[in-house]
């Protein structure tokens, strides 16, 4: 088993390039693989290997960085490695919100614990938002949760402008991060009850019981384990071939689905030409896998 950690940290980042080399050199030292998002506002990341390389890591990046701990952050394990190689990527923003945080932004203490968060979110007074893309929620979501339908996160404030000021806010993401600054958006503006989930899905999963969760579904993850069920087990969605979106057991068993090339979201919409070329890509795959060779498209599950 390895270990999967996701981490973020908000703060001034300078010298990014400088950085950026830096980084790529201590993930392949540790033979860790994973991304790494940099930008002026803060360090964000999804690494996995084995334990003691992941700490390795964490620390030399706390010191790297000059910081103590990180804003938030999510441990599970794998049987497999969910990622194709180490990355380390410069971006404007580590959550695109054309709104770069700094020093000089304070804001309230709005996390609620996994603990706290059903009777929240159980008020009928509270708005629950879905702070994830569409298809996103569809592979899961807690009860009565509202999905903005919002492609770009970039596009996110055009909703939250449309909520009631006074109105208690609840949101929730997959690891907190783009409730993290949605929330500072929302103070900025004058909404006065916002609150977030700590930790974002993958604390909440991790934490509460399933008997005793009010999350419904599985969660949606940027990596080969594609979703995550309670206690952060491996889940069991896959991503189609054709649209890269997930896709249930249902969707498997549909006549729209075939494997490596559709699936019943995409059927009627991929052209021919791109079905045929799907086609045979699968049909390259199949060949390496009869011969003992791993296609470089092939999953790593």
């Amino acid at each position: 088993m390895i270990e999967v950690f996701g981490f973020y940290k908000f703060m001034l980042v300078n010298q990014l390039n400088k950085r950026k080399v830096l980084l790529k050199d201590f993930l392949v030292k540790k033979n860790i693989r994973g991304t790494i998002i940099i930008s002026k506002e803060g360090i964000n990341g999804s690494i996995c290997g084995k334990s003691k390389d992941i700490k390795s890591l964490t620390n030399q990046i706390k010191n790297f960085f000059s910081f103590k701990s990180f804003d938030s952050t999510s441990k599970s394990k794998c049987s497999f490695q969910p990622f194709h190689k180490p990355k380390v990527k410069i971006k404007n923003e580590i959550v695109p919100m054309n709104m770069i945080l700094s020093k000089k932004i304070r804001k309230k203490d709005s996390h609620v614990e996994p603990q706290n968060w059903n009777k929240l979110i159980s008020n009928k007074e509270t708005l629950v938002v879905d702070a994830r893309k569409p298809f996103e929620y569809k592979v899961g979501s807690f009860q009565k949760a509202i999905n903005p339908n919002i492609r770009n996160f970039r596009d996110f404030p055009k909703y939250l402008k449309k909520l009631k000021k006074n109105q208690p806010v609840a949101m929730f993401c997959t690891g907190g991060i783009r409730c993290e600054k949605a929330s500072v958006y929302l103070e900025k503006n004058g909404f006065n009850n916002i609150y977030q989930l700590k930790g974002g899905i993958l604390n909440y999963m991790k934490t509460i019981k399933q008997s005793n969760s009010l999350w419904k579904g599985e969660c949606f993850v940027f990596d080969n384990r594609v979703s995550l069920k309670h206690g952060l087990k491996v889940g069991t969605y896959s991503i189609c071939s054709g649209c890269r979106n997930p896709i249930s057991k249902k969707d498997m068993h549909s006549k729209k689905y075939e494997q490596g090339v559709t699936c019943p979201g995409c059927y009627n919409k991929l052209s021919i030409s791109q079905k045929k070329r799907f086609r045979m890509r699968q049909h390259q795959i199949n060949l390496a896998k009869s011969t003992g060779k791993r296609h470089i498209f092939q999953e790593d599950h």
